[in-house]
């Protein structure tokens, strides 16, 4: 796998966080700390693209 293959699917990733993220945030059963743990992982994910991009 290449750093640029690796890149684009870290950013799929994020999408796909953000979008979950989005659906647990309109959702009045999810819990907040679910809602925390996602976005943590995107800001996680967020530094490797940012990390590897460079």
């Amino acid at each position: 796998m290449t750093v640029a293959s690796h890149v684009e699917e870290l950013r799929k990733k994020h999408q796909n966080l953000s979008d979950a993220v989005e659906r647990a945030q309109k959702s009045p059963g999810t819990k907040d700390l679910e809602i925390s743990q996602m976005k943590r992982q995107k800001m996680r994910i967020k530094e490797e693209i940012t990390r590897l991009a460079n």
